[in-house]
């Protein structure tokens, strides 16, 4: 049995003053999770995982797509596959 596993860090540049809301909508999105939330900068570290990259590219696109954001930056991607040893 083979299990894909992809994690990936975005900066997520936002409004400040709605910062606490997008915040709380990120975190609804499956496998998101905003490790950092900085409002003097109106900037946001965001963690996603996913077993898929087309759901990772999802997540992020539905990031892009919360209003208020204005960018979101891919800092770090990491995929790693493990699947059954073959002698």
């Amino acid at each position: 049995m083979h299990t894909n596993w992809q994690v990936c860090s975005l900066i997520v540049q936002a409004k400040g003053e709605n910062l606490q809301d997008i915040s709380a909508q990120l975190c609804t999105f499956p496998g998101c999770e905003v490790a950092v939330s900085d409002r003097e900068s109106g900037q946001l570290i965001v963690v996603a995982e996913a077993e898929q990259s087309e759901t990772l590219m999802q997540t992020i696109e539905s990031v892009r797509n919360v209003a208020g954001v204005l960018a979101v930056s891919l800092v770090y991607h990491q995929q790693e596959e493990q699947g059954e040893e073959t002698p």
